[in-house]
């Protein structure tokens, strides 16, 4: 040991953050070394392999500095070759720890990551398609964007929504932990929290984003535009007799087509906002209203009395 890491006291530190580990997985009935390597995927590794799907979705756009058109097929079979198995020893890990955890035999993992992978790959240029009407929806719905080119380099929602679109994949396949961490890697470069479960249609535009959070059962139609700090939450979290919450319950708001939400607009339960409605900026809104309504904190106060 150096003599300035004597400073720190590592041995003494050291020991007791592995008792502390142990002392955790006792609780939690985790057997201490049984297992002998990484149990769980990681974050690190899925933030490279979606680096890689952007660029192969978008190569001469999100790929690297110097690709050339004539080069663009080899730049994406190979880096589809890459992420692809990258991705499949991830799904690996977290369906082996979930088969560890629950009735399923272990030996069926790999025939069933392999599929799920397999049927991910085949999904991407679908994937692609969706995703062009999602920047097309940004560059005709914000008179300050210049080009598509500009859209997709620059606009956090539409990094946002790459990542959704590819982590609801995930997590319709069965894999909601790898899922979960592509949704918080977007997350954590945006400020825009998207469930992966959510359903999104196409032509979907998030403006500025900042603060925008969209739950997991939420629904969301299609040429749907929403901006900075808008919530699609839940009204409540109902439990069981036990007091432990409900999982997997619908509880978050369908919003059907052509719906604009304005910044800080907050919808919360499980509501139904109508076709073609606009919803104004700072509205708080608990109840369902029908198609075409255009409701701002003036005339609910005037309906009402008071926000709903």
């Amino acid at each position: 040991m150096s003599e300035r890491s004597s400073h720190w006291q590592l041995q003494t530190i050291v020991s007791q953050l592995r008792t502390a580990r142990e002392q955790w997985r006792a609780q939690n009935g985790r057997a201490s070394g049984e297992q002998g390597g990484r149990e769980l995927p990681s974050r690190a590794a899925m933030a490279e392999i979606l680096e890689a799907l952007c660029g192969a979705l978008f190569p001469m756009r999100l790929g690297p500095v110097d690709l050339r058109e004539e080069s663009e097929d080899f730049y994406v079979g190979h880096t589809l070759d890459v992420a692809l198995n990258a991705l499949l020893a991830q799904a690996r890990l977290e369906l082996r720890y979930a088969a560890r955890h629950s009735a399923e035999v272990e030996t069926e993992v790999e025939a069933k990551t392999i599929q799920i992978i397999q049927d991910f790959a085949l999904a991407l240029p679908g994937l692609r398609s969706l995703l062009d009407t999602d920047v097309l929806a940004a560059y005709h719905g914000d008179p300050a964007a210049r080009s598509v080119d500009e859209v997709l380099l620059c606009y956090p929602g539409i990094l946002a929504v790459i990542h959704h679109r590819l982590a609801h994949h995930l997590y319709r396949a069965g894999l909601p932990l790898l899922a979960r961490i592509s949704a918080e890697i977007a997350h954590s470069a945006t400020g825009i929290d998207i469930h992966p479960g959510a359903q999104i249609g196409r032509s979907f535009f998030i403006d500025h984003g900042t603060g925008v959070v969209i739950g997991e059962t939420a629904i969301i139609g299609e040429r749907v535009r929403i901006y900075q700090a808008v919530t699609l939450g839940a009204k409540r979290f109902p439990a069981d007799e036990d007091g432990q919450l409900q999982k997997g319950q619908p509880r978050h708001p369908i919003v059907e087509d052509d719906v604009v939400i304005y910044a800080g607009a907050t919808i919360l339960g499980r509501i139904t906002i109508g076709k073609g409605s606009t919803i104004g900026g700072n509205v708080w809104l608990t109840r369902s209203v029908p198609a075409g309504s255009n409701l701002t904190q003036a005339n609910l106060q005037h309906d009402d009395g008071a926000q709903k």
